[in-house]
């Protein structure tokens, strides 16, 4: 299954995750992490001039490894002031490679302002080769939908997990294959919050407790680990093209590698159908500081 794998960076430029306690991942460590990961198989990565030094931290590697290259997703930031062709050379640079696998909008808000724009340089920068394909990040089923229909785009990526599950997301993954748009996930593990007790005293996990309990009893149910369930739950639908996980060391990426060479029982994954999120704003991290 590593051939849908790409590999989050954000945890190499930045402190990241609900259930992060070891900070930002020191450069050693993440040069150690990149080369372990490639070595494995896995050949894409999802970074983002945001993610503090991550770019930096991607063209190092590639210094120290000729014969090693990711294919590399990007995103354009929020604001900018420089022009599209330039920041895209400037990316080039920083990750030291020939061209970008995928170039995305940081958000559905940053597409809707600024597609006009740029959509014109997107499509020349497509046509040189220095872009494969152009995606959106999206929260809700709304701004998916309306990213899908846009020619321009190619993939749209959306967060899908055991809460954030095919009940809520079937209406996109059965548009985006009927469109032949590609779907990438993220937050397979909610940032972490799935491996945090029902019983937690963190505001998120507390809001979740009944759901919290839900997964912790179909992984016992089954023998299985929560990691075992989240991993296959995505990894399994075949509507999904690709999955987005981070971890903060190379022995995290290693258990998700391992797990996902485990068998999980399709009954198991079938359960998690059945959780339904009664206040979605619970499922979206960008909101969880109302609750702190």
């Amino acid at each position: 299954m590593l051939n849908k794998l790409i590999l989050g960076t954000v945890q190499l430029g930045l402190p990241y995750g609900i259930n992060n306690v070891h900070g930002q991942i020191t450069l050693d460590n993440s040069l150690t992490l990149l080369e372990e990961a490639f070595k494995s198989g896995i050949t894409f990565l999802d970074t983002a001039e945001a993610y503090g030094n991550a770019h930096e931290i991607i063209g190092l590697f590639h210094r120290r490894n000729a014969s090693a290259r990711f294919n590399i997703l990007t995103k354009l930031p929020h604001e900018f002031a420089e022009q599209i062709d330039d920041k895209v050379e400037r990316y080039l640079n920083d990750l030291q490679v020939d061209s970008l696998y995928g170039f995305s909008f940081h958000s559905f808000d940053s597409y809707k302002g600024k597609i006009k724009d740029v959509c014109r340089q997107l499509r020349k920068l497509k046509e040189k080769g220095h872009i494969n394909k152009i995606g959106v990040s999206v929260y809700t089923n709304e701004e998916a939908i309306k990213s899908i229909e846009d020619p321009l785009i190619d993939f749209i990526q959306m967060p899908y997990n055991l809460f954030d599950n095919c009940h809520l997301r079937n209406e996109v993954l059965e548009k985006a294959s009927n469109s032949n748009k590609e779907i990438h996930t993220r937050s397979s593990f909610l940032q972490g919050l799935f491996f945090m007790s029902p019983e937690s005293e963190n505001p998120v996990a507390r809001s979740l407790k009944e759901e919290l309990s839900l997964i912790n009893g179909i992984a016992e149910r089954y023998d299985i680990s929560i990691q075992d369930l989240a991993l296959h739950y995505a990894f399994e639908n075949r509507k999904i093209n690709s999955i987005l996980i981070g971890v903060d060391n190379w022995a995290q990426l290693l258990q998700n590698i391992v797990s996902l060479q485990r068998s999980v029982p399709k009954e198991a994954l079938m359960e998690v159908e059945r959780i339904k999120i009664k206040d979605i704003d619970l499922i979206n991290p960008t909101l969880w500081n109302k609750l702190t």
